[in-house]
């Protein structure tokens, strides 16, 4: 068995698996192979491994301190496949950037000096820039917290996210094709798409094109999840993150379809007026509905919503000070851009909660030939 040093941390609606880069390295083993036996990635229920059997909960995080100015952590972000013996590495996640910034005060990687301490953070998967704001009462690392996110009624120590300058992050423009429109082969036609690059590349759809609303329940949406999937690999090939012989992924671009602020419920009952929020939207979480939103997405989003001629734009309703309301299953969901000083696209933040789950040692199964 190899053996691996590892945290559970939840940050907002995830769980993510944290490794410190310089023990992934000590184990001598290629980190695709170690993180598809840590999680038993092959079994659709993980029951042999770490991974909690759904998109949400098979993630992970590499993490080392950086040596660039500026930047105090550095971490690459892995999609660890379920019941697929793949690791996606293309996209960043919001959720698991929330957990590294409350695992680097615990390791030390960021100094301590004030009541509130933030934590500069690079994504390496897409050179994403973002912060993690968090008290620190009495110059001590939280375990405690009481704030609360969307989609779990757990507590947590309050982090106030920041994506810095999200726009282009992946492609270099807001709008790969240059397009607020572009037209995609759907499987029954022609199909309207806003292709947009802010936080992460998504693909966005009227919610009308597939007999939908946009404030269905998830087992509603789960029904066109499949057109969505399909529709995801034509997007990937225009907005240029994959060409014709590439293989498929599942991670990017994001896809999710939006409507106008209605009436509904949540996941868990609770009934949302259509004047609590501004846009409805479903996003997909590789095969799946997903639960609530991936930040990422809803950076996409906020930057969709402020830019003429896109669907979100088209639906929404106007917001005057930056901050857009989204109407997700699990509620309502906030993010507000407070713009840049130097003409930079503005910084988008978002309230989130993480909680520290576990320290371990992992103990891996070791591929075959690698001596133990």
């Amino acid at each position: 068995m190899l053996r691996l040093q590892g945290e559970m941390v939840r940050g907002g609606t995830s769980k993510c698996w944290i490794f410190d880069h310089q023990d992934v390295v000590a184990t001598g083993v290629d980190i695709d192979t170690l993180l598809l036996a840590a999680f038993n990635a092959a079994d659709p229920r993980q029951i042999d491994g770490v991974g909690g059997a759904s998109s949400t909960t098979s993630k992970a995080a590499i993490v080392r301190a950086s040596a660039e100015p500026g930047v105090d952590v550095e971490y690459t972000f892995a999609q660890v496949g379920v019941g697929d013996e793949r690791v996606e590495w293309t996209s960043n996640c919001g959720n698991c950037a929330t957990a590294v910034a409350l695992y680097a005060l615990h390791r030390g990687l960021v100094p301590i000096t004030s009541e509130t301490t933030t934590v500069r953070m690079i994504n390496a998967n897409t050179g994403a820039r973002l912060t993690g704001t968090i008290p620190t009462p009495g110059l001590v690392p939280p375990d405690e917290g009481t704030a609360v996110v969307p989609g779990t009624s757990a507590l947590g120590v309050p982090v106030l996210l920041g994506f810095q300058d999200p726009a282009g992050s992946t492609t270099g423009r807001a709008l790969p094709t240059g397009r607020p429109l572009d037209t995609l082969a759907g499987r029954d036609g022609p199909v309207e798409a806003s292709l947009v690059d802010s936080g992460a590349p998504v693909a966005l759809f009227d919610a009308k094109a597939f007999g939908l609303d946009g404030n269905e329940s998830v087992a509603e949406f789960a029904a066109v999840v499949p057109v969505l999937t399909a529709l995801r690999r034509q997007a990937a090939l225009a907005m240029g993150l994959a060409g014709p012989d590439d293989p498929v992924g599942h991670a990017v671009p994001k896809v999710g379809i939006v409507g106008p602020p209605a009436g509904y419920r949540t996941t868990h009952g609770m009934p949302v007026d259509q004047d609590e929020y501004d846009l409805a939207v479903r996003m997909v979480s590789m095969h799946a509905p997903h639960p609530a939103i991936g930040l990422t997405s809803a950076i996409a989003l906020a930057t969709a919503v402020a830019m003429p001629g896109t669907l979100a734009h088209r639906v929404a309703r106007p917001t005057a000070d930056g901050t857009l309301r989204l109407g997700t299953p699990a509620g309502v969901i906030s993010a507000r851009a407070v713009p840049a000083p130097d003409g930079a696209s503005p910084t988008v933040l978002l309230h989130r909660a993480a909680r520290r789950i576990a320290r371990a040692e992992l103990l891996v199964p070791a591929p075959e030939g690698h001596p133990e």
